[in-house]
């Protein structure tokens, strides 16, 4: 791994129990590492920054900072992003070790903050849970490709969608000749 930041994004399932997960991964030494430390220090309110952890004392590895995108909006919710959630981004982690996308030397030598979206409506816990984990190995994988590709970006950018909004397409090509 070399010592470059890693950024990864990745949104996973549908309706209120999808998540969305973006996460900065790279050397405790570098900007991941002060970016780490500065949202440990520096929560902000309802956005309280924790390590992610697999069970009570026992850290996942490389060491990593849960942030939540969305304040808590009750108690439901904030038992959802505490328990589920965090479960789900620690097993994605020890999931991305395992299959080799970060690498085991990197364990211990580098900081990945998650960035971590639990819609306030969810309400099945253990599709948080499969939704947050699938989503935390898939950013990380992108992540370590460099994904998205250039290509991609540059092909979808006339017709931008997500799960809130569809853009009309603007593709000047798509448009018929007698119209220019």
């Amino acid at each position: 791994m070399t010592a470059t930041l890693q950024l990864g994004e990745s949104f996973v399932g549908d309706g209120v129990n999808a998540a969305h997960i973006n996460t900065v991964l790279g050397h405790r030494d570098g900007p991941a590492g002060t970016a780490w430390a500065t949202a440990l220090a520096g929560p902000s309110q309802g956005h309280v920054p924790f390590v992610a952890v697999l069970r009570p004392s026992l850290p996942v590895k490389p060491l990593t900072l849960f942030v939540t995108k969305a304040a808590p909006a009750s108690d439901e919710h904030g038992l959802l992003i505490w328990g589920p959630a965090q479960a789900g981004v620690a097993a994605g982690v020890a999931d991305a070790v395992a299959d080799g996308v970060i690498p085991r030397e990197a364990a211990d030598t580098h900081a990945l903050i998650a960035a971590v979206w639990v819609n306030p409506s969810a309400d099945d816990a253990d599709a948080v849970y499969r939704n947050n984990r699938e989503a935390t190995r898939t950013a990380l994988a992108n992540g370590a490709a460099s994904l998205p590709r250039l290509d991609d970006v540059l092909d979808a950018r006339h017709a931008p969608r997500n799960p809130f909004y569809t853009a009309p397409d603007t593709d000047p090509a798509s448009k018929d000749t007698h119209d220019r």
